[in-house]
């Protein structure tokens, strides 16, 4: 009895040796992979071709939205000729990310997109006109 208790013993040590080394090369692979993936929001600046064609079908309609300034988690610029303004940057899920708001008279346009492949993916909510629409953008 007292061999298969021994035995247990030491397959309980054994297990929680081979779980704390699996846990810290976890732990290390994570950390440096996080570190390899920072992402930089500075690839935003410059002019890109936004498509904001109605749907999938429709030719494509071709607007600029352009960047002129990135600072920390913001962003100023233009887009289809407004103003852009509360723009703001999320690079903390190894992608950029942002959102910024336009308006004209109809009130304001809640827009939203993230970096794919060198590509913007976005959606535009408009307050006034009550519609949602999904773009694409293109760096010129």
């Amino acid at each position: 009895m007292l061999s298969a208790f021994t035995n247990l013993h030491e397959s309980t040590t054994m297990n929680r040796r081979l779980f704390t080394a699996a846990a810290t090369a976890i732990a290390f692979t994570s950390t440096k992979t996080a570190a390899a993936d920072v992402v930089k929001a500075d690839v935003l600046l410059g002019t890109w071709d936004v498509d904001l064609r109605p749907n999938p079908a429709a030719p494509a309609y071709l607007k600029s939205l352009v960047v002129t300034a990135v600072s920390g988690s913001t962003f100023s610029g233009t887009f289809y000729d407004a103003e852009i303004s509360e723009g703001r940057i999320n690079v903390d899920w190894g992608t950029v990310r942002i959102a910024f708001v336009t308006s004209d008279g109809s009130g304001p346009y809640n827009h939203s997109a993230v970096l794919r492949d060198g590509r913007l993916e976005g959606l535009t909510n408009s307050t006034g006109r009550k519609f949602l629409a999904y773009w694409s953008a293109t760096k010129k």
